[in-house]
This record gives structure tokens, C-alpha cells and sequence, in this order.
């Protein structure tokens, strides 16, 4: 039986995007399928902030940041905190392998490409523990100039050049339901053709069956994602170490981010390793604007809102906004209650307040120089200052007592405690006064505004939450957000994936987060951002050059 192209790609996002152009530069044929229609192209990555991990970058040597191999590495293990002898073998080289790349040829190899990156490295998951825990020990994050569609576009021109010469064909509506073999090689790509749909980027598609396709090519590679649009699932494999799942969650990612590749590559005999790992956000606010259902934004907070509990009172050290994504999580559902509230004023939301999403930061989406030093001028910006006006998490308030009346009627019960919650902040107010201060977030607030970065546009002065000359108070509900799947289709260096006796399954690779973003799953526990669409580069280079280099 003849094959209908050298290599299939299933999935259209930035993993499957960049496996194709690679195949592409090898004069490979492809078929690149998606369940999708045409205009969700680029997937998750679309609708990303593009944050980048690169390692002693030139971006990092500008803003004084001092970076290396060796200290990313102490700070990815002691993150990963790898502690499965078998799952985490093939994750471990993989975080090795990825770290060279961010410390190497990533940013070159980028910037061959045309990507560009916003001057002010970001500071995420700062951690707050010891030297070899948790946390990035130096700024990492670098912003795509241009945000998701930016960091998409490249790969995404160089897919549709393979269109025009006759090497990809683009396959949409396309749903896969099984993976099957030829002489014992996994060769085969069957499933459901789904009804034509002029659904928005990130809307529901119908999901009406038109028909059925059946393709078969030499390689096939899963770069279909993960799991964080199809909450059920979440739950399934909701690890048990953190407790029960939340009753409530929102949702980060589209729907068609469901999870179902996973399991039919499972069936077809791949391994999928580390399940229970996954990375879910603390700081998620309804979108007033949603795009999707239970559709979630996340704050990119600085680190001087006080987080509360959902009866007011401080988490505790070092949970602090923006330092530990995972203890926090645990923390939240350990506690009974599925929300915790940041507690703030007008001088801290406009200077330290970021919303995560290509379509809520339209300057860096735009590229537009004006547009960020508007940003940087204005009292509040202006996608937070909707959120601020139209977002049902928001309470705004001129005085404490009627701050809490309005965070108790947004919950619809007497959680709050006004006394509990003004000793809280006059406490903390009072150490903002104190140059020596025990409270280790004012101490942090203090270290942060060392660094320029923080110093100029994500860190505000010191000052007390209940000085009126800051007001008004603020307080943000927060919830859960789904967003990642850390661990996946267990895979060796060139992509291949391994079967249940460690073996790869002849003629199957995957990338992105279907692949844990490498191996099943290079993060570990945890990430230190900036991870994931690097991971998406990474695994799907990897994958698209194996395959590439494997067929005839």
C-alpha cells in the first residue's frame, strides 16, 4: 500500500507547527492534521504571553542579571525535584539537553527566525526557599516582541511555504481516533472528518461527523497537546498529594485542549508517564470578555499584594505572589475553601498588575513602542482597569469596612473577618516603616526593587496598603486556572516513543506537551516559566529533524 506522505504531524500548534517546518526544510512531504479549523492555527501558543527561559542571555547582561549554566541547572533540579527512578529517566536528559539549548543556540536560532524580545527580563517563580529549592535564583523570563502570535508567525510562514510547494498539506477538521500499523510499524493516522466550521480562534467547534479519513505515512508525530481544557480528565488524574481537585476551576486553555491523543496513542501501545504532575494556576480571575467557556485570565502579579486566605487571614511564607505556583496550590486545597483573594491598592495594581494572554497585552501583541510606554505611564493600564470595571472578581472600595461587605457579597457568605483582616494588613503596614521588618515579603519587596527591571515597570515603592494617598483598596478574588499537563508520552532524546518495556514503538514520535514537553515530562513538579513554549521548540525541533532524518 502506498503512503500518502512521508511524515503525518497531528496537532497544529506550535509543537506540530515547528515539527513541520523542520520537515519541511528537509524536503520532507507532510500531512499536518487538526480537529480544528484553519483559524485556530497555532493552537495554545496563540493566545500565550510568549515568555521565553533563556540563560545568560543578552537581554539578562543588559539588565545587570547575572546567569549561567550551572546555576540554571541547580535551580531546574531543584525545582523538578526528579524522585521516580523510572518515569523520570528519559526526563532527566531531556532537562539536561533543554538547558544546553536554552543556554546555547536558542536565542540565536530564534533570532534567525526574526523573533525579537522585549528589553525588561521578567522575574517568575521567584520561590523563597533555600539555594538549591524551588525557584529561579535571576530574571528569566523574556517577553516575545509580539507576544504568542509573534513567537507563531515564523513557523507558521514557513508551514504555508511547504503549502505553496506542494510538500504539506493542511488537513483541518480532521479528528483522529486511532493509530494503527503496517508490518508492525505504527504507520497508520484514521478517524473522524468533522462538519466545516467558521468558529472564532478559540470558540467551540461543532463537533458533527461529516465523514472519515484514513492516511498513512512512514513517521507519524503526536504534537496534539495536553489536558487542561477537558476538566474531567484534570480531575482523573488530579495527583492525591495535593488533595482533593477544587470544586470550581476555570479554565486557561479552549476545550479542543481535551487530552484524547494521549490516550489513543496509549492504546496503541505508547507509555505515558507522570500523570499525576501537573501545573495549574492560583492567580485566575473570570474573563470578562470570555472566549471560551469557564474562560480564566491569570494575573502576573508583583510581589507586594497581600494574598489572604478565604477567611482573610496571610498565607503563609514564602507564598508570596509570584514565588511558588505549586506550594500555593497545595496550600488553597488543603484549605477547604476554593479561592483566596489578592488585597491591594491603585499604586500596586498599575504598577505590578499583568494580565497573561497575547489579547490582553495589545501593545507587546502589536509591537507597538508608543502603546508600552503608555502602559508604563498610564495610573492603571487599560486591559486592567476593564478587568477593574467589568470583572465579576473585582471589589473597589474606599474604605476597609465596605471593602469586605463587598468581598463577603461576592461570595455570597460572612467569610471575612473586617477585624481579622485590618490586624493582617496594619501589622504588615507597620513593617513597611520598620528599615529591619521580620515580615520576609516586605523583605522581598525590598530585594525585588534591587533589580532594574522590577525596579522600573513591576515593583512598586513600599508603602502601606491603608495610606489613603494609595487608595482606593482593592481586593481580587482568585481561583484555579487550568493550564498544563507536565507529564506525557514517555520519549527519547530523538523524539521516538517508548513503549511499556522502554523500547521505541517503530515509526511514532511525539513533541510538546503531548510528550511532557520532552520525555515524559523534563519539568518534574514543577516549572520555572518561560518553559513551555520553549519546550514546544525544543520537543517538536527534535521531532521534526528525527523524523526527517528516519524516512526513506
Amino acid at each position: 500500500m502506498a503512503y500518502d506522505a512521508d511524515v503525518i504531524v497531528i496537532g497544529a500548534g506550535l509543537a506540530g507547527l515547528v515539527a513541520t517546518a523542520e520537515l519541511v526544510a528537509a524536503g520532507r512531504t507532510v500531512i499536518l492534521v487538526d480537529q480544528e479549523p484553519g483559524q485556530s492555527l497555532g493552537g495554545q501558543a496563540h493566545w500565550s504571553f510568549g515568555g521565553l527561559f533563556l540563560v545568560d542571555s543578552p537581554e539578562q547582561r543588559r539588565m545587570r542579571i547575572r546567569d549561567s549554566f550551572d546555576l540554571a541547572r541547580q535551580d531546574w533540579l531543584g525545582t523538578a525535584g526528579f524522585d521516580r527512578e523510572d518515569e523520570d529517566r528519559w526526563p532527566r536528559r531531556w532537562a539536561d539537553a533543554y538547558l544546553e539549548f536554552a543556554a546555547g543556540e536558542k536565542r540565536s536560532w530564534l533570532r534567525q527566525r526574526g523573533i525579537r524580545f522585549f528589553p525588561v527580563v521578567g522575574w517568575a517563580e521567584r520561590g523563597g526557599y533555600s539555594a538549591t529549592g524551588h525557584g529561579n535564583s535571576v530574571p528569566r523570563f523574556h517577553i516575545t516582541w509580539g507576544t504568542g502570535p509573534g513567537l507563531v508567525a515564523p513557523f507558521e510562514q514557513r508551514v504555508r511555504e511547504g503549502v505553496a510547494r506542494g510538500l504539506v498539506r493542511l488537513c483541518f477538521r480532521h479528528r483522529v481516533t486511532g493509530l494503527g500499523r503496517t508490518g508492525g510499524a505504527l504507520d497508520t493516522v484514521s478517524g473522524e472528518v468533522l462538519e466545516p466550521s467558521a468558529a472564532e480562534r478559540g470558540t467551540a467547534s461543532s463537533r458533527e461527523v461529516a465523514g472519515a479519513f484514513e492516511f498513512r505515512a512512514q513517521a507519524v508525530i503526536v504534537a496534539s497537546g495536553g489536558i487542561g481544557g477537558n476538566l474531567e480528565l484534570v480531575r482523573a488524574q488530579w495527583p492525591g498529594r495535593l488533595g482533593a481537585p477544587p470544586r470550581t476551576m476555570l479554565s486557561g486553555v479552549p476545550a479542543h485542549v481535551d487530552g484524547l491523543m494521549l490516550g489513543i496513542a496509549e492504546r496503541a501501545g505508547a507509555s505515558h508517564v507522570n500523570q499525576d504532575r501537573m501545573w495549574h494556576y492560583t492567580e485566575g480571575i473570570e474573563n470578562w470578555n470570555p472566549v471560551w467557556a469557564r474562560h480564566g485570565i491569570r494575573i502576573l502579579p508583583g510581589p507586594s499584594s497581600l494574598w489572604v486566605d478565604a477567611r482573610g487571614r496571610r498565607l503563609p511564607v514564602p507564598l508570596f505572589p509570584g514565588f511558588d505556583t505549586l506550594g500555593t496550590l497545595e496550600h488553597i486545597v488543603t484549605s477547604g475553601y476554593d479561592h483566596t483573594w489578592f488585597v491591594l491598592d491603585r499604586k500596586i495594581i498599575g504598577k505590578e498588575f499583568a494580565l497573561s494572554g497575547s489579547e490582553q497585552n495589545p501593545d507587546l501583541t502589536g509591537r507597538s513602542v508608543r502603546g508600552v510606554i503608555g502602559r508604563a505611564r498610564a495610573d492603571v493600564p487599560g486591559p486592567v482597569r476593564a478587568f477593574m470595571d467589568h470583572g465579576v472578581d473585582f471589589v473597589v472600595e474606599e474604605d476597609l469596612a465596605a471593602l469586605v461587605r463587598g468581598m463577603n457579597a461576592l461570595t455570597g457568605d460572612e467569610l471575612i473577618d473586617e477585624a481579622v483582616l485590618r490586624r493582617e494588613i496594619v501589622a504588615r503596614d507597620r513593617e513597611i516603616r520598620n528599615p529591619f521588618t521580620k515580615d520576609l515579603q516586605v523583605t522581598a519587596v525590598r530585594g525585588a526593587r534591587k533589580y532594574l527591571g522590577d525596579k522600573l515597570i513591576r515593583t512598586a515603592p513600599p508603602h502601606r496598603i491603608l495610606d489613603p494617598a494609595a487608595g482606593p483598596l482593592i481586593a481580587v478574588r482568585l481561583r484555579v486556572l487550568t493550564r498544563k499537563s507536565l507529564g506525557g508520552l514517555e520519549t527519547d532524546l530523538s523524539s521516538r516513543v517508548l513503549g511499556a518495556d522502554g523500547t521505541p514503538l517503530a515509526g511514532l514520535y511525539a513533541a510538546g506537551e503531548a510528550a511532557g514537553f520532552g520525555g515524559g515530562g523534563l519539568h518534574g513538579y514543577r516549572s520555572l516559566e518561560g518553559t513551555f513554549l520553549g519546550g514546544c521548540l525544543f520537543s517538536g525541533r527534535a521531532a521534526g529533524r528525527a523524523a526527517a532524518d528516519a524516512v526513506r
